[in-house]
């Protein structure tokens, strides 16, 4: 998906593209984390001087890609708030949530430090392996999707990305979800904070 070099080159451009690769991997990471695949359905890479995992399967390996690569327009310009792996039980109820949640300044003016921003991302690739005691363990038949929130809907006259984008039917909790931190950074002009959700004891039952 070509994008200009003009947005490109803003610093909420380049940081907005550090993050999609970011999120790429972590999203990666995290269904590896969870096990809803066997573990040789992913080969052993190093990213930001890290030992992550990338699908070898063409089909997830593209999901996840053209899903975060399609977000990007919209995270140049601050209009994703959460982008979100959602993991399902075999009555399609969410039962656990991770949630990246994304602020971007888009009133930044200075250059972007690459390296900064990348050791910044790093640590929760660092994180996420050892949250693994934070989880729940998936029952068989379970599915996952990503699904990103949007602070304002963007123009679908006016954007073909947004064309690719639907409204979610996927069932909500009905009470506020526990909420358990994993990870959080602010380097700017880029914060991302990374978190859990989990039903609340008090959700009723399906």
């Amino acid at each position: 998906m070509d994008r200009s070099s003009k947005d490109i080159q803003t610093p909420q451009g380049e940081s907005a593209r550090i993050l999609a690769e970011f999120l790429e991997v972590a999203i990666t990471s995290i269904v590896f984390l969870k096990g809803v695949y066997p573990h040789g359905a992913f080969e052993r890479r190093r990213y930001m001087n890290v030992v992550v995992h990338r699908a070898r399967h063409p089909q997830l390996r593209d999901y996840i890609h053209s899903t975060v690569n399609g977000l990007l327009p919209f995270i140049q310009k601050g209009l994703v708030e959460r982008v979100v792996v959602i993991f399902f039980d075999n009555e399609n109820v969410p039962i656990e949530r991770f949630v990246f949640k994304v602020n971007l300044n888009l009133s930044y003016g200075s250059k972007v430090e690459e390296a900064d921003l990348e050791f910044a991302l790093r640590s929760f690739l660092i994180k996420l392996p050892v949250s693994e005691s934070l989880t729940k363990l998936l029952p068989r038949g379970c599915r996952w999707e990503i699904t990103a929130y949007f602070r304002a809907l963007p123009e679908t006259s006016t954007s073909k990305d947004a064309e690719m984008w639907i409204p979610t039917d996927t069932k909500q909790w009905q009470q506020p979800p526990l909420i358990t931190p994993i990870k959080s950074m602010n380097s700017e002009p880029l914060g991302v904070q990374l978190y859990l959700e989990h039903p609340s004891l008090s959700e009723p039952k399906p």
